[in-house]
Parts: structure tokens; sequence; C-alpha cells
């Protein structure tokens, strides 16, 4: 889920969309649900859907840093397979990773998802932090 704070003729709206699909978008604007339909698809990347959690798979957060920015990164991109909120992250830049290692942890549909690298490396930038909203497709991590 995404969340925007929109300023429309000086009335202020908290818009949080909840599901994108085709050309519906599910959304509530200041506590009210609405379904809107747009003029053409929006396209978004599909992935398989991620594995729930076991207690026993949730490692402790690391501390360290945490970057944002909109430049393009080289690296293989481990995205969100479908909309929800970041429940913790596993790693920070300069980590080493291995294929199949948990990343990040989801709730999305009030369930614990765990995001693994698809590829071992060293993670090149963590562009999400704990309580973050994300959409399907969204970079969670780059790894290099």
């Amino acid at each position: 889920m995404k969340n925007y704070k929109l300023k429309i003729n000086g009335n202020e709206y908290n818009v949080d969309i909840n599901e994108v699909e085709g050309q519906e978008i599910k959304l509530d604007v200041n506590g009210t649900s609405y379904v809107v339909t747009v003029d053409q698809e929006i396209k978004q990347q599909r992935k398989p859907m991620a594995r729930p959690a076991a207690a026993s798979q949730i490692a402790p957060a690391a501390s360290g840093s945490v970057q944002k920015g909109n430049a393009p990164a080289a690296g293989n991109k481990v995205t969100t397979p479908l909309p929800g909120t970041i429940l913790d992250v596993f790693v920070n830049v300069g980590d080493t990773v291995k294929e199949g290692q948990t990343v990040v942890l989801l709730e999305a549909m009030k369930m614990e998802n765990n995001i693994e690298a698809d590829t071992a490396g060293t993670v090149k930038e963590v562009k999400v932090r704990k309580g973050d909203s994300v959409l399907e497709g969204d970079v969670l991590v780059v790894i290099g």
C-alpha cells in the first residue's frame, strides 16, 4: 500500500492506494473507500509469491545505514511480489548475502512473507525501512 498526501484546491487529502489491477485502482481517500477506473491498463511486474515466514527463520535486525535515491542502481534488484508493509529489514549496505537468504520481512494480506535474495552478492542499496508501505514491484534491496 502506498500513502500520498494531496492538496487539491486548498483541501488536503490522505490517499492510500490499496490495490492496482489492470485499469482498476482500489484506494481510500480520507478513510472512504473508492474504486477508480483509469483509461489505460497500469502495467506492473509480476513475480512469484513469497513464502510465508516461519518463526525459526526470522533473524534479528542488524543496525546500519539505509540508502534511498532515485538514481538507477546497477545490480540485481530484489522487488516485492505484492503490496504490503515492511516489518523488518535483515541486511545493510555492504553485507554479503547468499542466494535464498531472507533480506526483508513483508506483511501482506495479514501474512508474514520472507523476501529472499535471488542471487548471491554484496548489498549495494537498501531502499526500504521498517514500517514503509510498498506496492507490487517496488525495489527493496539491490545486490551487486
